[in-house]
């Protein structure tokens, strides 16, 4: 008993002193912020603005991801960086220009790139350092209705990845008149989910992870992800995100060239909203690559005869073990 009471005694006496002694501790940006539902998927850990338009931010990319790491385990998937970016987009808009929670984000265009050389895996989290600059901005009263981003993204002082984008913010009420409700009610309704390529014949290792189906085509697909995806569709929707159909594209490739596509510059354009209850076909073809010893593929997505979104990407082609043994494309059920 009496021991008991000294450690209370001394605990009352100490911890004003321990708490103004306690350093500051790294955590992440609100996930809210960020339109994610937990917080393992949050990659921002601060923001602090350094003028009118320019913003200095800390991040971090866990060693080990679910998703956006290589399927050896050594190497960030550089499409973390495109995660990353988007991330960035909405944290300004809600933290800095006064964008209500609850708001929607449309995404016209991305484009990111990465140097490969700086995406291994270390012994520990990868810290990141973040320098946004936002032009374009346009206002509405106190909040952003719209604007435009670029981002360079350093490890240790050294350049990792670099992505601009613009991003439009809609209020709910215009967003409801946008969408509409038979939309969203379309939307609710899962669909079942076709059978999709081996995971070899596209980079990845796992099945869950795969958002094509096979045609029976080359360089033809169907659009058909897992929609209870951890990371693909971890914050719901009534579409079909950006992230999905980047990832897509990088699928595309790689079922296109047989090989494992390393994308090192992605470049997407969103023309309209991706539906869940209209087939969206995939088609990639190989173009001429602005870089040296890459390969530069185009892939496009329809939805009833209209283009949904375009990506270019160059990369570079690296086999795996066993991947030129994954069957054949077979049409799905």
């Amino acid at each position: 008993m009496t021991l008991l009471v000294r450690q209370q005694e001394h605990s009352a006496v100490s911890a004003p002193r321990a708490a103004h002694d306690l350093p500051r501790l790294t955590t992440t940006v609100p996930r809210e912020y960020v339109h994610r539902a937990g917080h393992a998927e949050v990659f921002l850990t601060g923001c602090r603005r350094l003028d009118n338009d320019r913003f200095a931010l800390t991040g971090q990319w866990p060693r080990a991801h679910t998703f956006f790491t290589d399927a050896d385990g050594t190497r960030h998937d550089p499409t973390q960086a495109a995660e990353t970016i988007r991330q960035v987009g909405l944290l300004l808009a809600h933290s800095e220009f006064g964008v209500p929670l609850g708001h929607q984000f449309l995404l016209r265009d991305m484009e990111y790139s990465v140097n490969p050389d700086e995406l291994e895996i270390g012994p520990g989290p990868s810290e990141l350092t973040l320098l946004a600059l936002c032009t374009d901005v346009k206002w509405r009263g106190d909040r952003v209705t719209q604007f435009a981003m670029a981002i360079t993204i350093e490890r240790d002082g050294r350049h990792v990845a670099a992505g601009s984008g613009h991003f439009s913010c809609i209020a709910p009420a215009a967003y409801r008149r946008l969408r509409g409700t038979e939309r969203v009610t379309a939307a609710a309704v899962p669909k079942p989910r076709f059978l999709t390529v081996d995971p070899r014949r596209v980079g990845r290792s796992g099945a869950a992870d795969v958002v094509l189906a096979p045609t029976g085509r080359p360089g033809h697909w169907l659009l058909s992800p897992d929609r209870s995806h951890p990371i693909l569709f971890e914050h719901g929707g009534d579409h079909i995100p950006g992230m999905v159909l980047i990832e897509a594209a990088r699928q595309a490739a790689c079922g296109l060239r047989g090989e494992v596509f390393v994308p090192v510059q992605v470049a997407t354009d969103f023309h309209r909203y991706t539906e869940f209850d209209t087939p969206c076909w995939i088609d990639a073809v190989t173009v001429p690559s602005t870089r040296p010893g890459m390969t530069g593929v185009h892939v496009t997505g329809h939805q009833e005869g209209e283009e949904v979104f375009s990506a270019r990407l160059t990369g570079y082609c690296r086999g795996t073990d066993g991947f030129a043994d994954a069957p054949a494309d077979t049409p799905g059920a």
